[in-house]
């Protein structure tokens, strides 16, 4: 097996976090979601460079999934990060979020997303097992949400939704896809773990 001296993997990674960093930054442009677009955006609270309160930090330990729909302020976007404000159980918090620490983009609305690995994850993989040579990206089935959803998955959900790892990123696939499991509370949770081939 040849060695990949050039790490596709990472230079897909890359491309792939500017997509989500191109979204983002149209929209702090325009100041809202064009039409019924929304995103889940999951990252890693451990990263480097992530910043919220402690608060949030205590009730995160280790993955977050926040929803940009309808009650989202003063969305800022860099070369590097974005920062957002979000409203939590009433109490607003302000968060900043390195694309580097991002795991996962959906838009439910067109059934498209990406999935990442944190430098986090990846340093975590590379000391438990031998290296192995990476794969390009397979395609992923993703559930279209049909009503809104809570601004943050708790670690219970984040838990589940971590994707299996075996590529750097995963690209999901628009095409039919079976109902997502419904909570008893009404609001709809998209469940990352519907995208794994069993």
């Amino acid at each position: 097996m040849s060695v990949d001296h050039i790490r596709y993997d990472l230079l897909t990674q890359q491309a792939l976090r500017a997509v989500v960093r191109r979204v983002l930054a149209d929209v702090a442009k325009v100041g809202s979601l064009p039409g019924e677009h929304h995103f889940y955006v999951t990252f890693d609270t451990r990263a480097p460079g992530v910043r919220l309160s402690a608060r949030m930090r205590e009730q995160y330990p280790e993955e977050m999934t926040i929803v940009l729909q309808h009650q989202f302020w003063d969305l800022a976007v860099s070369d590097t990060q974005f920062e957002v404000a979000l409203s939590f159980n009433g109490v607003s918090e302000k968060l900043l979020v390195p694309f580097e620490a991002i795991k996962g983009f959906f838009d439910p609305s067109v059934q498209f997303g990406l999935q990442f690995e944190t430098q986090a994850a990846e340093a975590a993989d590379a000391a438990e097992t031998p290296a192995v040579e990476e794969k390009a990206p397979r395609s992923r089935r993703k559930p279209a949400a049909e009503q809104e959803a809570p601004a943050a998955v708790g670690p219970a959900e984040a838990a589940k939704a971590a994707p299996a790892k075996k590529s750097p990123m995963t690209l999901v696939a628009k095409d039919d896809a079976p109902e997502p499991d419904k909570p008893g509370g009404g609001a709809e949770v998209v469940r990352l773990d519907r995208f794994r081939k069993k």
